[in-house]
């Protein structure tokens, strides 16, 4: 798949109607349209919008599927009558998001144990380095407004935004993850660009609250390789000493696969949490590995992972893991790669 323009790139004014031309009219016996090529382009960038939005590629792909259904279910005059159909695109899939975001609320309150995202593997292919220079020609926003986030794939910002409301995180990563300008989401969310603007804001002070500003990705695998070190040896007191004492660890076994059902919280606990799993499977593997753009820790047994452990780090100390142990969330490490 082809890297995807900067983000916001195709976010000029006039997008049109998803449903059809609607105030957007543009000139049919002029303008051929869009080739199929440059549309299918922006796939893997909606993937990313679809997957930041939800925390699950599965759902993010069946996304990216419908909004161009709908694209093709318009006739050749309406797709001619759209100004700009990859801001069109974009609005359609943050329509579908919105949306299904309301309705998965209502599924994970019947989730058993704790919901996290689905880890994903490496950064490249996750990475939106958009944000990266824009200035407010591109939007008229001023950069101080927003935030630009390289780890906006990472599993603690996730888990972050999977507690603000459907509508925040829809303003929040279209306008300070993929730049998008106020006035366009508005129309993605049915409020005033001034209304988007607050969600987008309430969206930031929430990460701000519950994420402080890490450490370097060195220091993160320093301490993710002495963690991993830890846990191979049964090493209780060195894991110790590497957990924040008010390190928190939560576990999605989606009902699957035996897990804990609430947070487990305090080093002495998480740690001896941690060494008691790996007692009980005594030939596990434990391999370092990029997951959602960070350093974190794979567990395998004869070669098939088991569990994906993401972590975040700071002040030299771990503050938060998440272990993933629903089959269901593995399928990045258990699935043959495919080129997306």
């Amino acid at each position: 798949m082809p890297t995807p323009p900067a983000s916001g790139s195709d976010s000029g004014s006039g997008s049109g109607s998803d449903q059809g031309p609607g105030s957007e009219q543009g000139s049919p016996a002029h303008d051929p349209g869009p080739s199929l090529g440059s549309l299918m382009a922006e796939r893997r960038r909606l993937l990313n919008l679809g997957y930041r939005m939800l925390g699950s590629v599965q759902d993010a792909e069946d996304v990216v599927q419908e909004t161009y259904t709908r694209w093709y279910a318009l006739s050749e005059s309406q797709q001619r009558a759209i100004v700009t159909p990859l801001a069109w695109l974009t609005r359609v899939a943050s329509r579908i998001c919105l949306d299904q975001l309301a309705s998965a609320r209502v599924r994970r309150e019947r989730y058993t144990g704790e919901w996290l995202p689905e880890p994903v593997r490496g950064g490249t292919t996750w990475t939106s380095a958009a944000g990266a220079g824009r200035t407010s020609a591109t939007g008229g926003d001023d950069p101080a407004d927003r935030i630009t986030l390289d780890e906006s794939v990472s599993m603690g910002m996730l888990v972050v935004l999977d507690s603000v409301t459907p509508a925040e995180r829809v303003a929040f990563v279209l306008h300070d993850v993929f730049g998008t300008p106020f006035t366009e989401i508005a129309e993605t969310v049915g409020r005033s660009p001034a209304a988007c603007r607050q969600l987008a804001s309430s969206a930031r002070r929430r990460l701000a609250e519950r994420r402080p500003v890490g450490g370097t990705t060195t220091e993160h695998r320093q301490v993710v390789s002495a963690f991993r070190e830890a846990c191979e040896t049964g090493d209780l007191d060195s894991l110790v000493a590497l957990l924040d004492p008010a390190v928190e660890s939560r576990s999605d076994g989606g009902g699957k696969v035996r897990a804990a059902l609430r947070p487990i919280t305090g080093a002495d606990k998480v740690a001896r949490f941690l060494l008691g799993l790996l007692r009980r499977e005594p030939d596990v593997e434990l391999v370092e590995d990029d997951i959602n753009g960070t350093p974190g820790v794979t567990v395998s047994i004869a070669g098939t992972t088991i569990a994906v452990l993401a972590a975040d780090v700071r002040d030299g100390l771990i503050t938060d893991l998440w272990l993933v142990v629903n089959p269901d969330k593995l399928h990045a490490w258990t699935d043959t790669p495919t080129a997306r």
